[in-house]
């Protein structure tokens, strides 16, 4: 992984998260519930919320011995995980008072006196940034999907997309472990595991800072697996960025055994460890999205596939140090719309950001299919603003596949029918004149 690929703290903030995400956006993220209802309104799906509790007189007033046999109880303002507690299951014998009794994902036993004294906890902002009162909810457990049973402990595993100018451009799924009690939290113990953005094909996992192989105290790979629904998961996480009003967001989501994909929280300020479990850098994607025109959710995924796609094996030769050097002007072959592939002679210019084609070129390869059209881009000229199209382009430089996002011009009076930008360009060394 280049040093220059990695995205820093103060250039999250800095470029991305402050710039991108309006003052409203912030704060709806800051609170879970808030989140939620502008999240359910916009019909994107989320756990079921049994109870809300603003007020001690909530919490004294509610009926406990109905809520159901597992569900989750979260303060709407905490941090990192903590004060959410998980019950599995109702204890099959109650308590020596006869009250109903549940059963937590970390095995302790918990009854309503438990659950009373820990929302008032809650309300008085125990586990809010800066101890500021806040309020509390009761939601839907949502379980472990059948795909995880064999990799996470007990707890949900849920996968957190980042997503940057409604493009999903990184992801990782995130497995409790023994000693994060059953939580997905990466700080509390969890495992991070990532996964290939075109194909929802889990790649390389992280604990404790160090990459691994296998599921700690288990021969059981975690690279190879396969997410269920990725298609969905990629488009109700992209689909968060509008309603809630960030630009630049990490979405948490889980993956219901019955229902589906279901948005668990969004941050607005994600945590950058998702870098080490792909072996990839943030910003480097980020950049390859920035300035795009993406019209609808489904089109920033099918430009996320584009951009991003490529296996296991060709991504670590891709982030490998040195390359090969080019010339000013290469020979390179471009698959067509049907399969087909042509020899070209292109420019390799390092001084254009994105890579163009003719737009003459271009149809009649059969680029410029509605299909293969992943948005458009505003251009100036003499007689004003127009919009040009972003198609989806695979070509060969150097024996090297490159599939990335390309602008189309009009370059009938250039010899040069192919500009390849710098941005597709990494691994490579070009040789001047």
């Amino acid at each position: 992984m280049h040093l220059s690929s990695i995205l820093g703290l103060n250039a999250r903030f800095q470029l991305y998260s402050y710039p991108s995400n309006s003052r409203r956006g912030r704060k709806v993220a800051g609170s879970k519930l808030l989140t939620k209802r502008i999240l359910r309104k916009a019909e994107i799906p989320i756990p079921e919320i049994y109870a809300k509790f603003t007020t001690q007189e909530d919490i004294y007033n509610f009926d406990w011995t109905k809520l159901p046999e597992r569900f989750a109880f979260k303060p709407s303002r905490g941090l990192g995980g903590e004060g959410i507690v998980v019950v599995r299951k109702k204890a099959t014998r109650h308590s020596s008072s006869g009250q109903v009794e549940w059963i937590t994902t970390q095995r302790t036993r918990v009854g309503i006196e438990d659950l009373k004294l820990h929302g008032m906890d809650i309300l008085e902002g125990a586990y809010s940034a800066g101890n500021v009162p806040d309020n509390a909810f009761i939601e839907e457990f949502v379980g472990r999907n059948k795909a995880f049973r064999r990799y996470a402990y007990r707890g949900t595993p849920d996968i957190r997309v980042i997503v940057y100018n409604k493009v999903p451009v990184m992801a990782m799924l995130r497995l409790p472990t023994r000693e994060s009690s059953g939580r997905a939290n990466i700080h509390q113990g969890a495992l991070g595991v990532g996964v290939d953005i075109a194909t929802g094909v889990t790649t390389h996992a992280v604990w404790h800072g160090n990459l691994i192989r296998f599921k700690p105290g288990s021969k059981r790979k975690l690279h190879g697996i396969k997410i269920p629904q990725w298609n969905r998961i990629l488009e109700i996480a992209t689909a968060c960025s509008e309603p809630i009003g960030l630009g630049y967001l990490g979405v948490d989501v889980v993956l219901h055994p019955e229902k589906g994909p279901m948005v668990l929280e969004v941050n607005a300020e994600p945590g950058l460890e998702i870098q080490l479990a792909n072996i990839a850098g943030l910003r480097r994607r980020l950049d390859r999205v920035e300035g795009l025109y993406v019209e609808s959710t489904q089109q920033g995924v099918q430009i996320a596939k584009a951009l991003f796609a490529s296996s296991f094996a060709a991504r670590v030769r891709a982030e490998a140090e040195g390359g090969k050097t080019v010339n000013i002007f290469e020979m390179i072959k471009i698959q067509g719309g049907q399969g087909q592939k042509i020899e070209v002679q292109a420019k390799v210019d390092s001084g254009a950001w994105r890579t163009s084609v003719d737009w003459t070129l271009a149809e009649k390869l059969g680029l410029l299919k509605e299909s293969n059209i992943l948005g458009t881009r505003k251009v100036r000229n003499p007689l004003g603003e127009e919009r040009r199209p972003i198609i989806g382009l695979t070509f060969w430089l150097g024996g090297k596949k490159i599939s990335t996002a390309a602008g189309v011009s009009f370059r009938g009076h250039l010899k040069k029918k192919v500009i390849i930008g710098r941005r597709d360009l990494t691994g490579f060394l070009v040789q001047p004149h």
